[in-house]
């Protein structure tokens, strides 16, 4: 059954963008009667027909509705942006396949990217929940200046996995407690030590994703993965 993303969705009578309307009956051909599924990204997901198959105004009969209830726990990432765009948009598609509920991107003093256009990240991540059948759009946030965001976190729930020598605990061992967390991920170069000693001076703790030297995107997907395998 074919997917559409269909945010503000209001029932009984869906009507597709332009765009959406002409792949729909150009492409997929579909026809009045043939079945769709929709979904909201706020946690509703739509049974429905093709009420109007117009390729301009293809309208859809909403049929039935469920509302998916919110994970019981977030997974937050605040990650540095890697210079090429490929492997992090290869990150947000993963990411929102797995599940995470919000994206941060940071601006660190060692980031190989100081700007970003968040459009075509949102399209893959609206694409990516599509394909997966997530009934919730993670939130993509513009690029954050690093101090300003550690500045605004809340420290019992959130942690940095960096690369400095010295005691740090298993993400997998702290994951699975409380309402859930944010792990920073820095860029290629790592965090600065001073951007290490401003996170730990307002309470985040320091973690590991394990032994190997992971790029910015693996160890990004390697924290959201290693999140739901702890709550389980």
């Amino acid at each position: 059954m074919h997917t559409f993303f269909a945010p503000g969705l209001t029932a009984p009578i869906h009507t597709l963008p332009e765009d959406e309307s002409k792949h729909a009956v150009r492409v997929l051909r579909l026809g009045l009667g043939d079945e769709v599924a929709l979904l909201d990204g706020r946690g509703g997901r739509y049974h429905a027909a093709v009420a109007d198959a117009n390729p301009k105004r293809c309208e859809l009969r909403i049929i039935r509705h469920e509302a998916m209830p919110p994970r019981p726990y977030f997974v937050h990432v605040a990650v540095a942006p890697t210079k090429n765009l490929d492997r992090l948009e290869w990150f947000v598609e993963k990411a929102v396949e797995i599940g995470v509920e919000r994206i941060t991107f940071l601006r660190c003093a060692r980031s190989e990217r100081r700007e970003l256009k968040l459009d075509r990240l949102e399209k893959i991540a609206v694409s990516a929940l599509k394909q997966s059948g997530q009934a919730w759009l993670p939130q993509l946030d513009e690029m954050t200046e690093y101090a300003t965001f550690v500045a605004q976190a809340i420290p019992e729930t959130t942690f940095i996995a960096h690369l400095e020598a010295g005691e740090r605990t298993a993400l997998a061992q702290v994951a699975g407690a409380g309402p859930g967390c944010c792990v920073l991920i820095g860029p290629e170069g790592d965090f600065t030590p001073g951007e290490i000693t401003l996170a730990l001076g307002r309470g985040i703790r320091p973690v590991t994703l394990g032994a190997s030297r992971l790029r910015t995107e693996t160890a990004a997907l390697a924290a959201v993965f290693t999140v739901h395998i702890a709550r389980q």
